[in-house]
């Protein structure tokens, strides 16, 4: 007969090893507010102390809880993740709170206000490991915390208050807030620009308001939205919509940079997974496409309700998903219509060197099934040139411009144009001067009508017929 054992786990050790979940002081917070878009917030205010002690402090004015409920909310696993879901629950596994507050501080305190009751409890990881129990505190001093009085001030309302943050650089704090403005800006945008819901969303970040950042620049009238599709999956509907973003032609160079976020535009390619209208990943193909400059404008939105998570692999963090194969099978489909329309900004643009009503310096020289950049040794100039020098000039030039095409720095151009494409200042290279001091000596030459009709066809004479009729 098989002899039973119960074996608790040591708490001291499982505490240290459920803090190491990998969520960072962002996405962290995030999960806390998903917890306040469940409670119907119309507001949140987070409030930060750097100095003594840092200190995290958020203030929603939801539903509130009962003593009875914070109990249950400040539990582990407090629900079931096959537990169905209301239409604004952004939860799933009943960890959120705890395990996103551990992350980063070993002190929580959560207040809530409902029916005029304020309840408190405290999680101290400390005491914890000390008593070796999970003994959740009812703390009798807490007249201190950040926020406690705008939340006796509301009906009802919940406060959730960070002490001994122990994975924060000190010295670093107002660069996890900046990151942290960004991160919010864009996770919950939907709740912060429309009213689908009951009201608005309004988050604060010690008084400054979280402006909504729409990745797809949806508002600009260069961005491409193609139509929607709807995936049927057991039950359920699944709406993808593919954008292309402007090309930086038409974009301002704040805007250019705005929309490029702090990854770049190669790195915020891909898909834009929302699940109930927030934000879950952002910037990925799953493996199902390669990240490649020319469609880095292709940016694909899809909307999940929150009863599909099992065949998303949504993670506890809410920031990884794993799309079942009968999923991936229709978003490669989608991704092969979409990246050939995201490309023509950038093909449409290259072609533009094989364009015959010009005259121009580069050509496409073809190499088998490759080809290369060449200079055009029909262009009028070069011909001109050409026809001035000996032989040994002649032989040294083309020496020089052969060398000039074999080491092009194409790897750094790409690089440039990808990052920085509005600080590219090739233009100054020939002054206006330099192009009529030019003109000059080419009609010094005495040359033909029809040589100054060639002329006018290229690059560097075309916005300047005029030179020639001084």
């Amino acid at each position: 007969m098989l002899k039973n054992e119960v074996v608790s786990p040591n708490i001291k050790n499982f505490i240290e090893s459920l803090r190491d979940i990998g969520y960072s002081f962002e996405v962290a917070i995030a999960d806390l507010i998903d917890n306040s878009i469940a409670a119907r917030a119309s507001n949140i205010l987070i409030y930060t102390v750097s100095e003594p002690d840092m200190i995290f402090s958020m203030l929603d004015d939801g539903n509130g809880m009962s003593e009875s409920e914070l109990i249950e909310a400040m539990r582990l696993a407090s629900k079931s993740p096959n537990e169905e879901r209301t239409k604004y629950d952004l939860g799933r596994f009943g960890f959120g709170l705890k395990t996103a507050s551990f992350s980063q501080c070993r002190k929580l305190t959560v207040l809530s206000k409902k029916d005029d009751l304020l309840s408190a409890r405290q999680w101290d990881l400390d005491i914890i490991s000390k008593y070796d129990k999970w003994l959740l505190i009812s703390p009798d001093n807490y007249t201190n915390l950040p926020l406690l009085d705008e939340l006796r001030k509301l009906k009802k309302g919940t406060l959730v208050v960070w002490e001994k943050l122990d994975r924060c650089q000190k010295g670093k704090f107002s660069n996890y807030i900046n990151k942290l403005r960004r991160h919010l800006a864009l996770v919950f945008h939907r709740f912060l620009e429309t009213a689908e819901r009951f009201s608005v969303l309004k988050i604060s970040v010690n008084s400054n308001p979280i402006q909504p950042f729409n990745p797809f620049n949806s508002n600009h009238p260069a961005t491409q939205q193609i139509s929607t599709e709807k995936i049927k999956l057991y039950g359920s509907t699944i709406y993808v919509q593919p954008y292309i973003l402007p090309h930086h032609s038409k974009l301002s160079p704040q805007d250019y940079e705005q929309y490029a976020t702090q990854e770049g535009y190669v790195k915020s390619q891909g898909f834009y997974l929302y699940r109930a209208d927030r934000l879950l990943i952002h910037g990925t193909w799953w493996g199902l496409h390669k990240a490649i400059d020319a469609h880095k404008l292709v940016r694909v939105k899809i909307d999940i309700p929150n009863d599909l998570d099992k065949h998303w692999g949504i993670d506890i963090k809410k920031s990884i998903a794993r799309p079942s194969p009968e999923i991936k099978k229709d978003l490669k489909r989608i991704i092969a219509q979409v990246t050939e329309k995201g490309s023509r900004p950038f093909t449409g643009r290259g072609k533009k060197i094989e364009d015959k009503t010009k005259k121009q310096f580069w050509q496409i020289v073809p190499i088998d099934n490759d080809f290369r950049f060449a200079i055009n040794l029909q262009h009028p100039i070069y011909e001109q040139l050409i026809s001035l020098l000996n032989e040994d000039a002649k032989e040294i030039l083309n020496i020089y411009l052969k060398a000039l095409q074999a080491y092009l720095p194409l790897e750094a151009i790409q690089a440039k144009l990808q990052q920085n494409p509005y600080r590219i200042r090739q233009e100054t290279a020939l002054t206006n001067d330099e192009v009529l001091e030019l003109a000059e000596k080419i009609k010094s030459l005495n040359i033909s009508q029809e040589q100054i009709d060639s002329l006018l066809k290229t690059e560097i004479f075309r916005e300047s017929k005029e030179v020639f009729n001084k």
